[in-house]
């Protein structure tokens, strides 16, 4: 019930505002959001470097509403792309392609994703095409593939609660392509997807299998042990080193797993949004895991009170 609540409260923009000037939104956000700059977001990414993984850039945006938008995002990869090198992180980057103007048209989006692989090629870097709703699932691999024709730096996220997505990991395979696998965090009618955790999570372990059998790197995007073992123990029978597939979270949660796999010496990815554009991705934070509402409640009332407690000592002197 709170996923779907959650994902429907997603693109309401009433409630966006309401939380952007009281203040508490971006409080809200700050645990799963390295802050609203490239300079927050990278050095974000140095700290992980100093624990021993390894980053993802992500400028948040999506459904931009017109050309100039969606040329503007892209220019923002450039920068960020110019940035990290000389910088002494080991990051890539990830957009989505309704940023990049999917919903204006097919080869508008093209054109803007293949700005930011040209120019992550030029850096010897890597780029990943996030997924989103099913509504664009066919368009967004098919641009992928068309990419992936002339590049090999690019790599596609593909969601293992829709039913199809088993035969898109194949088809995928069989061009050399590179697959972050999640389980999804967008609103799905079961026409299209699976509708119990269960399913979900059984396709997830299938998946995982067909990725680390293909020969090709990949990644295994998770917070769940369950599946994060149960990749391991599949790469442990097909005699996979640690640095043939990487495991992929995101900011702010379960930090202390990711601490974990990098002591097991496995790869780690951490996957870091910045920028102002938080509301629709912390919806769906919540609604992937409804406990850490509460969680951000806490730490919101926390820090409320400490500031409250240094404000009556400030004034007591």
């Amino acid at each position: 019930m709170w996923r779907t609540i959650f994902l429907a409260l997603a693109p309401n923009e009433t409630l966006r505002r309401l939380l952007i000037r009281s203040g508490f939104g971006k409080q809200f956000a700050s645990r799963f959001v390295a802050g609203e700059t490239i300079g927050e977001a990278m050095s974000a990414a140095a700290e992980l470097t100093r624990r021993g993984a390894a980053a993802e850039l992500d400028y948040l945006g999506e459904h931009v509403t017109n050309e100039a938008q969606a040329a503007q995002a892209a220019s923002t990869y450039l920068d960020m792309l110019d940035r990290i090198v000389g910088a002494g992180v080991e990051t890539q980057v990830s957009f989505k392609p309704s940023q990049m103007g999917l919903e204006l048209g097919d080869d508008l989006c093209y054109d803007n994703c293949e700005r930011v692989v040209e120019r992550a090629a030029q850096h010897n870097n890597f780029v990943w095409m996030d997924m989103e709703g099913s509504d664009s699932t066919e368009r967004t691999i098919q641009i992928y593939k068309k990419l992936r024709a002339s590049y090999d730096n690019v790599g596609i996220a593909i969601q293992a609660y829709l039913y199809r997505s088993k035969a898109d990991v194949e088809a995928l395979i069989a061009i050399g392509g590179t697959v972050r696998l999640c389980k999804g965090a967008y609103n799905e009618g079961a026409d299209v997807a699976f509708p119990h955790k269960r399913d979900v999570d059984n396709n997830f372990k299938r998946l995982t299998e067909v990725l680390l059998s293909s020969g090709h790197y990949h990644a295994i995007a998770s917070h769940d042990e369950k599946m994060l073992n149960h990749a391991i123990e599949i790469a442990s029978a097909r005699g996979l080193s640690n640095e043939a597939f990487e495991f992929q979270m995101l900011y702010g949660i379960r930090r202390d797993l990711q601490a974990k796999l990098v002591r097991d010496g496995h790869r780690v990815r951490v996957y870091i949004p910045y920028g102002e554009q938080w509301y629709p991705y912390l919806m769906r934070r919540l609604a992937e895991r409804p406990a850490n509402l509460l969680f951000l409640l806490k730490a919101v009332i926390t820090e409320m009170r400490a500031k409250k407690r240094m404000g009556l000592k400030g004034a007591s002197r």
